[in-house]
């Protein structure tokens, strides 16, 4: 039984993957494998018993998996993350990004400036094939802060007034755009296009920013090691990578005995490369 709140989230928001998601088919391959890997099966139907899924099902589209993943991973970030005020103040808005809208990140203080590049770009065929679509950026999830109120700011000591702190974006007087803390992109599981994908959304979003870098995060839900690799080591692009269920899975490998694997795991967590999906929120405190 979960004895903590983030244990408790975390049992949660396994439970409400269990429920459409990671489901088992009538040959014993679960949702999240690669039916062509007997690894890759393994592997995914220890983490499943372990997290008791008992639901048999034929595998969703791939699409309809990746939206109900990112469902759940919003509300474990919702549930968990804003919890935190006493360490991380402020007034928050997490929430799944429905539809692709190719300007969504323009929303934000650090990338509203790409609302003129898009139309510059518009109206320049030049420019725009020169551009291509690198300024565009759609999160899975944001997390976003709004701007404090100078009364607010002000609370306990004059702290600013008009002379000073005029182009800070924290005050709502100069800025009345939200700021994009966390960029978090899922991955229900990892090919070598999506993760390509991962690091080219991090990418886009270090290089077109004005101000702050978000958290630039991966959650997946991928078994296998080797294909955890591909997104999780190297640095300067992404922050961490985040598993949905890490401890499940150390402990399938550790069954299986695959040591090779294991190794390969080891190398990535030792190297705070990966994590579990419940380290997620108080990273996001930071």
């Amino acid at each position: 039984m979960p004895h903590s709140e983030f244990d408790f989230a975390r049992t949660a928001f396994h439970a409400s993957l269990l429920k459409k998601t990671l489901t088992i088919n009538d040959k014993g391959i679960p949702s999240n494998a690669d039916k062509g890997y007997k690894s890759s099966i393994k592997i995914a139907l220890g983490i499943a018993d372990r997290l008791k899924a008992e639901v048999i099902g034929e595998r969703i589209a791939g699409q309809t998996s990746g939206n109900q993943f990112e469902d759940a991973c919003s509300q474990f970030v919702k549930n968990t993350f804003c919890k935190l005020n006493h360490l991380r103040p402020g007034t928050w808005d997490v929430h799944q990004v429905k539809g692709r809208n190719r300007l969504e990140i323009a929303k934000y203080d650090q990338y509203a400036h790409l609302v003129a590049l898009n139309d510059a770009a518009n109206n320049n065929p030049a420019l725009a094939a020169a551009l291509g679509s690198d300024y565009t950026i759609t999160p899975d999830i944001v997390v976003a802060r709004y701007p404090e109120s100078d009364e607010h700011i002000n609370a306990h000591e004059l702290l600013v007034d008009d002379k000073v702190s005029r182009l800070a974006s924290l005050r709502h007087s100069n800025n009345g755009r939200p700021l994009l803390h966390a960029s978090i992109s899922c991955k229900w599981t990892l090919r070598s296009d999506r993760a390509q994908n991962a690091r080219s959304e991090a990418l886009n979003l270090i290089r077109n920013r004005k101000g702050r870098l978000p958290h630039v995060v991966v959650v997946t839900a991928e078994p296998m090691p080797s294909r955890l690799v591909s997104i999780a080591l190297g640095t300067g692009d992404i922050d961490c990578v985040y598993h949905f269920a890490l401890y499940e899975l150390q402990e399938t490998l550790k069954e299986l005995e695959m040591d090779q694997a294991i190794d390969m795991l080891n190398i990535m967590v030792e190297g705070k490369r990966l994590k579990d999906i419940s380290d997620l929120p108080l990273d996001l405190a930071v």
